[in-house]
């Protein structure tokens, strides 16, 4: 068996992958307030919001007022996707105390979903990132990439290591500080997963390279520990199980922080960040969402809270009766 690492950290992207394909408005003061419990429970890594253009993501057109409205915790880095420089410059608009500590670029494995999503090739899309990652650093910004469709393609199906690698060589050479490997559709398994993480390691260091799992496929949790086992220990995972998966209708999308971090807990591995305080942030957001959270781990521990609040007021009754 191969060994685990000691600790992990999860990157928290629920309150922008997430909420992003949430249909009904999310208020900017419950943005604000999930980002807030998210670093109360331990989290260190945020994904807050994207500076994308309005008319193509309305979820996210109170980006300026959310990375206002957050009040900085010590040791926090908080992330924004840009898509351009049109959106890191609004990105930078602001104040300097408001502005990202890290910013997040995008590029695709394949050509056929670089060319349906963007309209240009994996080289033209890289490219244009070029200047981005440039002003970043020159800001003393962290730039993070998201390679998606990196273990199958909607429109090509299934994607070779050789292609992933082709991208990270290309992230590299404009040089992005990390790499993250997505399953954006969520049929990764655990040996493909394992392929496609060595590959960005002969890039990329074993710090600076992570996983993004959808659990599309009830693959998350697994694939997770695949990649832990040549040595990740950086995933990005979402509160309640927040976001969808666009092409796959009805199935879940990105895997729930609340149950990679009971497996972690199991496992030993240290994160820092509380289970409990994580399940109360999964049922606030799920509250105002109106439903239950997509996650297990949060679903069965709000019940064990139920059922024992319900024995105490059960056992209080007794006393005033007996």
């Amino acid at each position: 068996m191969s060994e685990l690492p000691h600790r992990v950290t999860l990157v928290e992207v629920g309150p922008r992958d997430g909420l992003q394909n949430e249909k009904q408005p999310v208020g900017s003061a419950v943005k604000v307030e999930l980002v807030h419990r998210l670093h109360s429970a331990g989290l260190k890594e945020i994904e807050v919001t994207s500076f994308v253009s309005p008319k193509w993501v309305p979820q996210m057109a109170d980006n300026a007022a959310v990375m206002a409205g957050v009040e900085r915790a010590p040791g926090v880095r908080y992330s924004v996707l840009v898509p351009n420089m049109k959106g890191l410059d609004a990105a930078l608009a602001a104040p300097r105390a408001q502005w990202p500590d890290e910013i997040v670029v995008f590029a695709a494995a394949t050509e056929a979903f670089s060319q349906k999503n963007i309209n240009c090739s994996i080289a033209e899309s890289v490219e244009r990132f070029r200047p981005v990652v440039a002003a970043a650093h020159a800001h003393g910004i962290k730039v993070r990439s998201a390679l998606s469709v990196a273990l199958g393609c909607p429109y090509q199906g299934a994607v070779s290591a050789d292609e992933v690698e082709r991208v990270v060589k290309l992230l590299k050479e404009i040089g992005v500080d990390h790499c993250g490997v997505a399953d954006t559709i969520g049929v990764g398994t655990p040996i493909k997963v394992q392929a496609v993480m060595e590959r960005a390691l002969r890039h990329f260091p074993l710090a600076e390279v992570s996983g993004h799992f959808h659990d599309t496929y009830a693959q998350g949790v697994g694939n997770v520990y695949a990649a832990m086992e040549v040595g990740i220990a950086t995933f990005d995972a979402s509160i309640a199980g927040l976001g969808g998966c666009p092409y796959a209708k009805g199935a879940t999308g990105n895997v729930a922080t609340e149950d990679l971090l009971f497996m972690l807990d199991g496992l030993g591995i240290e994160t820092g960040v509380s289970i409990d305080a994580l399940v109360d942030a999964a049922a606030f957001i799920s509250d105002v969402l109106g439903r239950k959270p997509v996650s297990r781990s949060a679903n069965a521990l709000l019940a064990r809270r139920a059922s024992a609040n319900a024995a105490v007021a059960a056992c209080a009754a007794d006393d005033r009766h007996g």
